[in-house]
């Protein structure tokens, strides 16, 4: 493992429960990848392509098998190193918090500007959609306020952690894992304490048990 890519999406800083689980998670893992170097894509700062009129003429222009022209060329440049970013990173993780039972607006923004046609997924009539992102792992560090577990009674309102496996999915990720710290609010600051560090123990207890296998 050469490159690792966190791709943070809360504003909150060192108050974020996602931010500070990836933190986490990711000096062990460098621990046992010292060699490999993370670089963070803070979302709330960072300058990503807005996917406005000249990008989506250049999505449709690709659709069509054309080549975007004009202001949608220059456009769809950016578009391409967004998605060069992201595509050379040998391990993408992605931290996030739970807003409104689901994700940031600007983590769905990044994904609008990712998952385009002929960069990261292909469609053909004879097999369908193809994702072109592969051989290399994801991992999804999440932050709830409430707890949305199987059994809660809420999971039903979870819209965060299926829709990024499934966006991931279709891309191309076959293996894609999840760390989940629950509830950060509604249980009080003890118990949300208690559930960061039950979350990095065991991303810290599967890191291990990955190394034991390499």
């Amino acid at each position: 493992m050469k490159t690792i890519l966190h791709v943070q999406s809360s504003p909150r800083g060192q108050e974020s429960f996602s931010i500070r689980a990836a933190r986490e998670f990711l000096a062990a893992l460098q621990e046992r990848h010292p060699n490999a170097k993370a670089e963070t894509l803070d979302l709330f700062a960072a300058d990503i392509p807005a996917f406005t009129a000249p990008e989506t003429k250049a999505k449709y222009a690709v659709l069509s098998g054309q080549q975007p022209k004009d202001a949608a060329g220059r456009a769809w440049k950016r578009v391409i190193q967004a998605v060069e970013r992201f595509k050379s990173a040998d391990l993408i993780a992605i931290s996030a918090p739970m807003w409104n039972f689901s994700i940031p607006h600007r983590l769905k923004d990044y994904i609008d500007v990712i998952v385009q046609p002929a960069l990261t997924f292909s469609y053909s009539p004879q097999s369908g959609y193809t994702g072109l992102v592969t051989g290399k792992p994801a991992v999804l560090i999440l932050a709830r306020g409430g707890d949305y577990s199987p059994g809660s009674g809420a999971e039903a309102l979870d819209m965060q952690k299926p829709y990024l496996e499934a966006i991931l999915r279709f891309i191309g990720f076959t293996d894609v894992r999840s760390i989940i710290v629950q509830p950060t609010l509604m249980a009080g600051p003890e118990v949300a304490r208690q559930k960061l560090d039950q979350a990095i123990a065991e991303a810290n207890r599967r890191l291990r048990a990955a190394h034991h296998r390499d």
